[in-house]
């Protein structure tokens, strides 16, 4: 059964990616800590009512485990895939909610919606994750 290259090579580099933004937070100070709650908290609302040092730990633990989760070979693709598609459809969530980080259409990223809007990527490699492996042993199967 094993891991595909090809979703070996999605996991690396997101799981890296999100592995160490969370290190990063470990020592978050109050104040980004709050910054981040209000962008987060515009996708997911019950995140404003945390405190906001309670937040930042969630937030780093969280990005802690996905990563490593989605490094780790022994945690199934899907189920890395499901982890990484909660956390890209809060940061998308965030991104569309958040006023003045879409250009008029809702969608287009304005200049400052651009942090945020390259994050779809995680959302696209998500969902490979997800449906990868099924839509491969189905190509085998019909051969």
């Amino acid at each position: 059964m094993g891991i595909s290259i090809a979703n070996a090579a999605l996991r690396l580099v997101s799981g890296a990616f999100i592995l160490n933004s969370g290190i990063n937070k470990l020592r978050i100070d109050e104040a980004s800590a709050a910054g981040l709650q209000q962008m987060a908290s515009n996708g997911v609302p019950q995140l404003g009512d945390l405190e906001p040092a309670v937040f930042g730990k969630v937030l780093s633990i969280s990005e802690i485990s996905l990563g490593s989760a989605l490094l780790l070979p022994l945690v199934p693709s899907r189920l890395a895939g499901i982890g990484l598609g909660a956390f890209s459809g809060v940061l998308l969530s965030s991104y569309l909610r958040t006023p003045g980080m879409t250009e008029s259409d809702g969608v287009r990223p304005t200049a400052d919606g651009t942090a945020l809007a390259k994050d779809a990527w995680l959302a696209g490699i998500a969902v490979a994750l997800i449906f990868g492996r099924k839509a491969a042993k189905k190509i085998k199967k019909d051969k």
